[in-house]
């Protein structure tokens, strides 16, 4: 049975609805036999392992753990689902001071005991925040850290195929931007339908304008949507995508949709956050992002929700100032 690598993948959160999804969906692309599944909780961690050892995947390696130190032990990927999950009626920033603190201690973690793993995506909320801490305190390069923020575009390209009555292979480039929550910029102008700019289309017949803001707010709040319909946060969704994030870091095929990734340049400041992104075997790299005039408004909006939420984090003592973020990561500028 051939795999796309042989490489050690950890799946942190083994035993979540996500982390158990990711694993058989990591399996079932065969991107390594090798896998380790960790969580805190034993006794579900365990009856997620049975369950995959039941599928008889051919030649899978899958191993086990409650001890993070094992866990991470040789870590070549790790993709990080292990937070506290959204509920109804919480925001994905509601999460963030627990959620932060879980990732400060994940991140000095990596360090101890996996220093030279090649690439991890972070998934858990708010993934921008969560992301950031765990690069500052893993000591990696920002090229390989990366957090989960597809999600918002594969949500508009999802609405717009409804919305049009067409497959969604017929909506080419749905992009959205800045941060992974309901501050995301929602971008139109680098989309197109059926080969023709969605912009030509808002404001028409075809898509009148008010139908174009109710679809974004669909988008926005899509996954509050999921869980007023399912009674939980979604978990299909974000297992298959960051899989394939993942696999695109071991050497698949290269991830098509934006990536959440450390910025810091002329306009945007030591922030992880959705850009126009390549993710590949050399890890995340990002391009400047370009739109109309409320477009770039809206992300610089959603840019400085962000701030405001790494400042929160830089108050609560769970990072220090950016001064001194270069003293624990040699990386970071």
């Amino acid at each position: 049975m051939k795999y796309l690598t042989n490489d050690k993948l950890v799946i942190v959160g083994a035993a979540g609805m996500i982390g158990s999804n990711m694993a058989q969906t990591a399996l079932m692309m065969k991107l390594t036999p090798n896998i380790c599944l960790y969580d805190p909780y034993g006794p579900a961690l365990q009856g997620v392992a049975e369950e995959l050892f039941h599928c008889a995947f051919e030649g899978a390696n899958i191993t086990y753990t409650s001890d993070i130190a094992e866990a991470l032990k040789d870590a070549s990927y790790i993709v990080n689902s292990g937070g506290a999950a959204r509920k109804a009626g919480m925001t994905r920033e509601d999460l963030l001071k627990g959620n932060a603190e879980i990732a400060a201690q994940f991140g000095k973690d990596v360090k101890k005991y996996c220093p030279d793993v090649k690439h991890i995506v972070i998934i858990f909320n708010p993934a921008d925040i969560t992301g950031l801490i765990t690069l500052i305190y893993s000591g990696l390069k920002p090229t390989q850290v990366s957090t989960l923020a597809a999600l918002d575009s594969t949500r508009l390209q999802s609405e717009l195929s409804k919305y049009f009555h067409i497959p969604a292979s017929d909506i080419e480039n749905c992009r959205t931007y800045g941060g992974h929550g309901e501050q995301m910029a929602v971008f139109a102008s680098t989309t197109k339908v059926n080969g023709k700019p969605l912009t030509e289309l808002i404001g028409t017949e075809k898509l009148p304008t008010q139908d174009w803001d109710a679809l974004k707010t669909r988008v926005i709040q899509g996954g509050k949507n999921i869980i007023e319909l399912r009674g939980r946060s979604s978990f299909q969704s974000p297992s298959y995508i960051s899989v394939e994030m993942i696999a695109a870091a071991m050497g698949g095929p290269s991830f098509k949709w934006p990536v959440g990734c450390y910025v810091s340049d002329k306009r945007f400041d030591h922030i992880m956050m959705a850009m126009e992104t390549t993710l590949d075997k050399g890890g995340v790299h990002y391009k400047e992002v370009k739109g109309t005039q409320t477009e770039e408004q809206d992300l610089d909006h959603s840019y400085i929700h962000l701030c405001k939420l790494r400042d929160e984090v830089i108050e609560m003592g769970v990072l220090p100032p950016i001064s001194e973020w270069h003293s624990i990561n040699h990386n970071i500028k």
